[in-house]
Formats: structure tokens, C-alpha cells, sequence
């Protein structure tokens, strides 16, 4: 698997990241284990999972992810040659959402003690805090790296001019900064007005502004849960825009033309605009689609025609 760069860390992850969020809950541990030694075979080495995994699942509680990824871990003796990410923010039963210093030191230990390692490679603030003063959140994630608990961070689900608001206040503090933000992103536009709830879409605003800042966009929920390719999933509404047509249309034009799936098409777009898309499965057949997408290079045409459908 290839790498890029991640901000400006100087260092390299893996083009394509593997979602952990289901394993312990939807995935057992023997599923979990699979796809991981799947993904790590083929060179994949970015893994991220969060502490509130899958709390939502019918009999989980929040913390499900990151006991089966530590375990996985020791038993592969792989720990040192992967880059973990994991993240603080959200709320689950017995934790309240904040990105408070207390919440965020007190969680960060949490999620160590779950996978049994000592340093997490990405800490993510998963949500952004407009009550907790960003200075306090910034600076408690600089405390954690100075401690040698995280090495680097990132945001999740904040708006550009946000982001822009803590690279100034890093600046002005000599704290560590975001290196990359990681938001909902898919080929589909969403509809104007359209609520993806607490998870921000990437809009223009933010792609634009990544584009002219070394921060890395990682994006989440690429695939839409198979609604692009399987009958019993459908596109959802918020992506039910004027549009939607044309790009699904165009979508379908360059997968036939380069003899792939319109998945893997939409994750070597990503890649080709330099974004790092997260990548889940269920099946190992799945898992391989994903990991298809890597050989697949798109033309200038086709990237331009894809990037142009509209209505």
C-alpha cells in the first residue's frame, strides 16, 4: 500500500485508513481479526477507531473498538508498526459530550487502558466544543504530547473557520496544531439545508481551505453504506440534490469505462484530490473492493468529468 504525507508531521499513513468502529459490536472478535490481518496483508498500517464505539449498537455501551484492536495487537505483535487513531468528544453512557481538559485527559487514559498501548498515534477532538474555551481544549492536547500519551492531533466534525481559529491560537501558544480534520465526505453533494446531524459535511469552505493549509482531509461515511451499489440500500435524502442524478450517472459512465466498481471509483477520485477516504467491510470480499481501488488511476478527463456532473 502507498503512503502520504499527513500535515505537516513528516509523517506517512497509509492512502487508504481502516474503520474499526464496529468491531466488538456488528463485528465479533473473530470478524474484527480478519479484516484486520486482511488490511495489514496488504500493506495498510492507519487505524482508527474512537472511544465511543458503537455505543448506538443494540447492547453496546461505548468502548467495544478499542479492547478488540488491542487485543488484536498483542496477540500480532503489531503495535510498532502501525499509526492508531482514536478519539474524545462525543458523548456515551457515562460520559458527557466536551472537549474539556478534564474530559479530554481523562478519556484519552481510557482509551489507552483499552488497547493497552502507551502512546496513541492521532488523538482526534471528535466533535467540536463551542462552550469549552478552545484555548483549554488546545492546550490539554499539547499537555498530552508533551507527556508522550499522543503524538499528534486532529479534528473531526468542525468547520473551517474553526480550525483556522485554532491554528492561530496553536501559533500564538507554541501548542502542537490539528494536522488533519476528518468529516463527512462522498462523491454526492448534499442537498442545500440538508442535516447530517452532529456529522459536518466537508463543503467547499473546508475543501478549499484544506487545499491552502498543510492540514489533511480525511473523510468518513465515503461509501454511504453501499447505497451506491447495492439494490437494498438507498441514497439518502440528504444527498437527494439536483444533481444527484448526473454525478450517479457520470459515476457509473467512468467505472465502465475503467472496468471497476463505482466504489472503487469514488475512492481513487478521493485519492486523486489528495483526500485519505476511510475505508470498512463486513466481508473480506469488501475489504478487497476497498483495497482495489489503490491500482486504479483515473485520467484528467475522467477526474474532470466527475468533478463537473451537475444537473
Amino acid at each position: 500500500m502507498r503512503t502520504v504525507p499527513l500535515g505537516d508531521t513528516g509523517v506517512e499513513v497509509s492512502a487508504l485508513c481502516l474503520g474499526a468502529m464496529y468491531f466488538g459490536t456488528h463485528q465479533n472478535q473473530a470478524e474484527s481479526y480478519r479484516l484486520l490481518d486482511h488490511y495489514v496483508g496488504a500493506g495498510g498500517t492507519f487505524i482508527d477507531t474512537a472511544n465511543i464505539y458503537a455505543h448506538w449498537v443494540e447492547g453496546g455501551r461505548g468502548g467495544e473498538s478499542e479492547p478488540v484492536l488491542g487485543a488484536w495487537m498483542r496477540e500480532r505483535g503489531s503495535r510498532d508498526r502501525l499509526f492508531i487513531a482514536s478519539k474524545v468528544g462525543f458523548e456515551m453512557p457515562g460520559v458527557e459530550r466536551g472537549l474539556r481538559a478534564s474530559q479530554i485527559e481523562a478519556e484519552c487514559e481510557k482509551s489507552l487502558r483499552r488497547m493497552g498501548i502507551d502512546t496513541i498515534d492521532l488523538y482526534y477532538a471528535h466533535v467540536d466544543d463551542r462552550v469549552t474555551p478552545m484555548a483549554e481544549t488546545l492546550e490539554a492536547f499539547h499537555r498530552l504530547i508533551q507527556a508522550g500519551k499522543v503524538r499528534f492531533i486532529g479534528a473531526s466534525n468542525f468547520l473551517a473557520w474553526r480550525l483556522e481559529e485554532a491554528r492561530w491560537l496553536s501559533a500564538q501558544n507554541g501548542w502542537t496544531n490539528y494536522c488533519c480534520i476528518q468529516q463527512r465526505h462522498t462523491y454526492l453533494r448534499p442537498k442545500y439545508g440538508a442535516s447530517t446531524g452532529a456529522q459536518v459535511v466537508a463543503n467547499e469552505d473546508l475543501l478549499d481551505y484544506c487545499r491552502s493549509r498543510p492540514i489533511t482531509l480525511l473523510a468518513y461515511s465515503v461509501l454511504l453504506a453501499g447505497a451506491y451499489t447495492r439494490a437494498d440500500r438507498t441514497i439518502p435524502h440528504e444527498y437527494a440534490g439536483p444533481d444527484t442524478d448526473a454525478r450517479l450517472a457520470t459515476l457509473q459512465q467512468v467505472a465502465a469505462e475503467q472496468n471497476a466498481t463505482p466504489n472503487q471509483v469514488i475512492l481513487a477520485w478521493m485519492l486523486q484530490h489528495d483526500i485519505i477516504p476511510l475505508i470498512a467491510a463486513s466481508t473480506i470480499e469488501q475489504m478487497q473492493e476497498n483495497l482495489d481501488a489503490l491500482d486504479l488511476h483515473l485520467s484528467d478527463e475522467q477526474m474532470q468529468r466527475l468533478d463537473r456532473a451537475s444537473a
